[in-house]
C-alpha cells in the first residue's frame, strides 16, 4: 500500500523523493535532503505552513484502491497482543465507549481523499531547493489511505500533545476559517480514536521490548478524555 502511494503522488512535491521501494519486503530509499528539518509545533509559523501543505495536498483529491479504517486498525493491534490481558483496569470499558463512536464518525465523514494519517510535525521536513526557496515535504506514507481529511488533523494534534483549546486552533488554522459544530465533534472523535489506536500500537510494540514512557499513557488518556468531552456536545 505505501508503495501504491508513493507511485500515485511521486512528481506533486508532496513526498520524499523515491529512488527505490520493494512492495515485497518494504524496503526503500529516498533521496537525503540536506539541512532538513522538523517541524516545531509550538511555532505558530511552522504550524499555518504544514496545515497549508496538508490542506493544498488533501484538495488535490488524490485516489488509492485502499482505505485507511481506524476500527479495522483498532482490532488489528489488539489481536496481536495474542490473548494477553490489557494494563489498564478500564480498558474493557473504554473500549466500548470509543467503539460507540462509529455511527458518528461515518454520520459526520466528509468526502475521502488520500490522507497522510500519520501527519505530524516529526514528518513535515523543511529544506530549502537549488533556488533558495523553502520547501515542505511530507515523510512517512506507511499509514497512508482514504480517509476523512479531519483524521490527519486529530492525528497531527495529538502527537503533539496539544490540549482541546490547542487543537481546536489548528482546525481553525487548517479550514482558514471558524469551525462549525460539527467540524469541532469530528476533529475531537477523530483525536479519540487516534489515541487508543496508538495505545493500543505502543502497548504491542511494548510487549517486543521498546517502550515509549508517558507516551502510552498519554494517547489512552487522549481517548478517554475527548470520549467524555463528546458526550458533553
Amino acid at each position: 500500500q505505501e508503495a501504491e502511494v508513493y507511485t500515485v503522488i511521486s512528481g506533486r512535491n508532496i513526498c520524499d523523493d523515491v529512488a527505490y521501494i520493494n512492495p515485497q519486503n518494504g524496503y526503500k530509499i529516498t533521496k537525503y535532503l540536506e539541512g532538513a528539518r522538523v517541524c516545531d509545533p509550538l511555532n505558530a509559523d511552522d504550524v499555518k505552513k504544514c496545515m497549508d501543505k496538508l490542506r493544498d495536498f488533501h484538495r488535490m483529491q488524490i485516489k488509492v484502491d485502499h482505505e485507511f479504517d481506524v476500527f479495522g486498525q483498532l482490532e488489528f493491534y489488539e489481536q496481536l497482543w495474542k490473548g494477553a490481558a490489557s494494563v489498564y483496569r478500564d480498558y474493557t470499558e473504554t473500549k466500548k465507549h470509543i467503539l460507540e463512536l462509529k455511527k458518528y464518525i461515518h454520520a459526520y465523514a466528509k468526502q475521502k481523499v488520500l490522507c497522510h494519517i500519520d501527519a505530524v510535525p516529526d514528518n513535515f521536513l523543511f529544506f530549502t531547493d537549488t533556488d533558495g526557496k523553502e520547501e515542505i515535504r511530507l515523510i512517512d506514507w506507511e499509514y497512508a489511505g482514504m480517509c476523512d481529511p479531519v483524521m490527519d488533523i486529530s492525528m497531527s494534534a495529538i502527537y503533539s500533545y496539544y490540549d482541546a483549546e490547542q487543537t481546536e486552533k489548528l482546525l481553525e488554522i487548517y479550514l482558514k476559517r471558524k469551525p462549525s459544530k460539527e467540524e469541532y465533534y469530528s476533529v475531537f472523535a477523530n483525536a479519540a480514536l487516534g489515541g487508543f489506536l496508538w495505545c493500543l500500537w505502543a502497548v504491542y510494540k511494548a510487549a517486543l521490548g521498546e517502550e515509549f514512557g508517558e507516551y502510552t499513557i498519554i494517547m489512552y488518556r487522549y481517548a478517554k478524555k475527548y470520549y467524555r468531552k463528546l458526550r458533553k456536545l
